[in-house]
């Protein structure tokens, strides 16, 4: 059963962490859990919210250790390069025409739409919607990853990621408070690519990236900067 509730042990299994910081972090209360006869039971959609919501926070050795967990064959480093299998030049604006939150979803949806794998862009916007009124996917640094609340298994052909810039910036509910200009759409349609790209994301986002990437107008350079990035960080 996919959704069950999972001890200590299963879901630091499931999302590559020690046990004993899985316990200590459900001690302090920093993940949705609960205690059933004096142990810690905690359900997989609560995690996955969490996992989505808190990414951004995990330092590298978390977010390696959790992305390395998501892989179908984690030994499997030849098919470990997610943003140079699911992004491609037609997925990329470095000049996105939107002025608005519901405008930069629509637009984002479009630039997908011309990779010729999205079957339900109406489907795909309002999952994005509501993800966004559940909570903003912005992140400190200008920086937003939208993405649907869960995966959606029929909006698309295949997983796509696609990258956008819009240069002014909009008001996209960061924490921070800074406007953002870097958008990096998610269409996965599993729950482990799901969370494998967003790991893969916050790390190559950790870096200099956004700011080369600010730097050009030129979808094959922003390709380029990307897996650049990417390969970095399978080979550090």
């Amino acid at each position: 059963m996919p959704y069950r509730n999972m001890t200590i042990e299963e879901l630091a299994r499931h999302i590559g962490m020690d046990a004993r910081i899985v316990r200590k972090w459900a001690d302090r209360g920093k993940l949705p859990g609960k205690k059933v006869g004096g142990e810690w039971r905690f359900n997989r959609i609560q995690m996955l919210e969490w996992l989505q919501q808190e990414m951004h926070a995990l330092d590298e050795e978390h977010l390696r250790n959790l992305e390395q967990a998501m892989r179908e064959d984690p030994s499997d480093c030849a098919n470990s390069r997610l943003l140079a299998s699911y992004l491609a030049t037609e997925g990329i604006d470095m000049n996105l025409p939107a002025r608005s939150r519901a405008s930069v979803l629509r637009e984002l949806v479009r630039l997908a739409e011309r990779t010729g794998l999205v079957y339900s862009g109406p489907e795909i916007v309002a999952a994005l919607e509501a993800r966004e009124e559940l909570c903003p996917t912005a992140l400190p640094r200008g920086i937003a990853f939208p993405h649907p609340r869960q995966p959606l298994l029929y909006a698309t052909a295949e997983p796509l990621v696609c990258l956008a810039r819009v240069p002014k910036g909009i008001p996209f509910g960061a924490a921070d408070g800074r406007l953002t200009d870097l958008f990096v759409l998610i269409c996965a349609n599993g729950e482990k690519l799901h969370l494998g790209l967003l790991a893969r994301l916050a790390m190559i986002f950790n870096t200099d990236l956004p700011d080369q990437l600010r730097m050009t107008d030129d979808p094959d350079e922003a390709l380029k900067l990307v897996l650049e990035a990417e390969e970095r960080v399978l080979t550090h």
